[in-house]
This record gives C-alpha cells, structure tokens and sequence, in this order.
C-alpha cells in the first residue's frame, strides 16, 4: 500500500469520527452494547478509532488488489462513500436542527441540498484517489458529473419522499430517527449504487 493511501484513508477516518459522533449524539440513538457507550460519550475516541480502521481496510484491499485491482478500487470507493454518506447526514441533520424541521416539502430539500454537497465531495475524491485521473477538471467530464449527480439527487429525493413523507417509520422507529437516520441510509445506497456504476463506466471511464 502506498503511503498516500494510508494518509488519505487514515484522514477519511477521522473526518467520519468527528461527524459520526455528532450525528449520533443530535439524534439521542441508544447505543445497544453497554461497552460500546465510552466511543459515543467522549467526541475525540471515535476519530482516533476510524482512522486506523480505515487504513487497516485499505492496505487489505491493496493486497488482494494485487491480483484484482478492482478491490482495491470498490475499497476506495466504498471508503470515500463512508465520508460523503456522514456529511450527508450530518449536514441534513444540522439544517434540521437549526430550524426544527423535520418532515415536508421543506425537509425533502434539506435532503437535497445535503445530497447535492456530498457527491460533488465525491467527485473530487474518486476523481484523484479512487480511479486516479491526473487530469484537470474537465468541462465534459464535470458536465457528465452535474448530470449523473442529477438522476441520483432524484433517486435520494424521491426515496427520502416516500420513506419520511408517505409510508413513515416502521417497527416504532421514533420519526427524529426514521428521517434523520433510517431514512437517509436506505436512500443514499441506492443512490451510491447508481454513482458507483455511473462513475465507473461513464464519467471516469479509461
């Protein structure tokens, strides 16, 4: 494993620590094992944990790389994914908090928004780290992006729109979980599955 990628994979770590343990904490989540509640109590445990196993990850997925590189590309991509998916969240959740909203028209723009942030964060890091192309941002390659980005922005909007506005929580899900938390993790897959495919072999093609 190269150095760059146990510098970038460790930094990606932190960040989903630092975001985690805020999202985790505005949404009162009830950790389920007991020895589990020391990473969720104190904000600098958790960056210091995803970190290495972040680049513990990696550097397995590098090894099996050596002989099927796609791994090792599915390993990056999944690992920035784990990045774009907490700020999505934490940006979603911190314009819930700031105005109390928490379903409608309004929160389904919020979804918006935070989804739209997330994957042009994306594009930067699968751009340079993941399937590593050197070049500039390019106005085609930017535009294919915007227009990709577009058709899973409606994915996750239209998913957020039936889970929090039409069906509601299931299985006595409180709705500040359901729409902070349940609700954005079932959309964002599928709308990560779209990026990856869409990425892979239309804007990052080689």
């Amino acid at each position: 494993m190269r150095k760059i990628d146990a510098v970038l994979a460790a930094s990606i770590g932190f960040l989903d620590g630092v975001i985690c343990f805020y999202v985790v904490k505005y949404l009162e989540i009830a950790i389920p094992f007991p020895w589990l509640l020391p990473f969720f109590r104190y904000p600098l445990i958790l960056p210091f944990i995803f970190a290495p196993l972040g680049v513990l990850g990696i550097f397995i997925a590098s090894i099996i790389g050596k002989k099927i590189f796609a791994i090792f590309q599915a390993a990056r991509f999944f690992w920035v994914g784990t990045l774009n998916t907490f700020i999505y969240m934490g940006i979603l959740n911190l314009l819930s908090w700031i105005t109390e909203i928490k379903k409608g028209p309004f929160y389904v723009s919020f979804a918006a928004v935070s989804f739209l942030l997330a994957t042009t964060n994306s594009y930067f890091w699968n751009k340079y780290w993941t399937f590593e192309k050197k070049e500039k941002v390019r106005p085609g390659e930017f535009s294919k992006f915007l227009t990709i980005t577009a058709i899973g922005l409606g994915i996750n909007a239209g998913i957020i729109h039936l889970l929090v506005n039409i069906t509601g929580p299931f299985s006595g899900i409180s709705e500040k979980i359901w729409a902070g938390g349940v609700a954005p993790i079932i959309a964002a897959f599928f709308a990560f599955v779209w990026n990856f495919l869409a990425s892979k072999f239309i804007v990052f093609k080689k």
